[in-house]
């Protein structure tokens, strides 16, 4: 599922890649695929910033701000039946998106 485009905080890192796969096991969303025997982030905008890849990443190659952003928001929404919110409801106040 994907959520908003462009507002994932997740960062990859390739140089610091070992290409151990341990987070296209984790990430619930397949963010991360093989290709060319290289570990590629196969789609940012799929990220749900749940953090699995970065806390189970040994090399620093992920960092992602888990529980931040319109991702969490829109999550939280579908948990709690109400209706997804990031804070973007286009008021004067809000500049986040």
């Amino acid at each position: 599922m994907k959520y908003l485009k462009n507002v994932s905080s997740l960062k990859f890192f390739a140089e610091k890649c070992t290409n151990c796969l341990v987070c296209i096991d984790v990430c619930p969303h397949e963010v991360f695929k093989l290709k060319n025997k290289k570990v590629v982030v196969a789609d940012k905008d799929l990220c749900m910033e749940c953090g699995a890849c970065a806390l189970n990443c040994k090399y620093g190659a992920i960092a992602v701000n888990s529980g931040v952003g319109c991702a969490t928001g829109i999550i939280n929404g579908m948990l709690t039946g109400g209706e997804p919110s990031c804070d973007c409801g286009g008021s004067a106040s809000s500049e986040c998106c």
